[in-house]
Order: structure tokens, then C-alpha cells, then sequence
């Protein structure tokens, strides 16, 4: 459980990818132009994310044990 819990190292991860796809560029004429690229960059960091989460059964149990009005499946 604490694998989900704790993302920082995953969070910091994903923001250096934007910012590696959004440095190439000095300026944006638009504010359009930036969710653009932020989309396309997180298009082309998420096609990596196929690993499964290992034990995803027994983390989400425990979640629901823990809190179990809180989650619905």
C-alpha cells in the first residue's frame, strides 16, 4: 500500500518529462498552445505505463478494510 501512497519519486518523474517536452520551446504564442503540448507530452510518457501494480488484489483489500465507505467499486 504504501507503493500507491507515497508517488513523490513517480510525481517528480512525470514533471521532468513535461518539462523535458516543454523546454524545446522558448515561449508559447497561447495558453492553448501550452495545454497542448503538456497533453502530447503526457500522451507519450503514459504509453510507458503498462507495468501492473504488483499484489493490486491484497493493497486494495487492505484499502477497503481501512476505509471502506470511502471506496466503491
Amino acid at each position: 500500500m504504501r507503493q500507491i501512497i507515497y508517488t513523490t519519486n513517480l510525481i517528480e518523474n512525470l514533471n521532468g518529462k513535461i518539462r523535458k517536452y516543454t523546454t524545446n520551446k522558448l515561449s508559447f504564442p497561447t495558453d492553448e498552445a501550452v495545454l497542448k503540448s503538456v497533453y502530447l507530452a503526457l500522451r507519450e510518457v503514459s504509453k510507458k505505463w503498462t507495468i501492473p501494480i504488483r499484489n493490486w488484489g491484497v493493497i486494495l483489500n487492505q484499502f477497503l478494510t481501512i476505509s471502506d465507505k470511502r471506496i466503491r467499486i
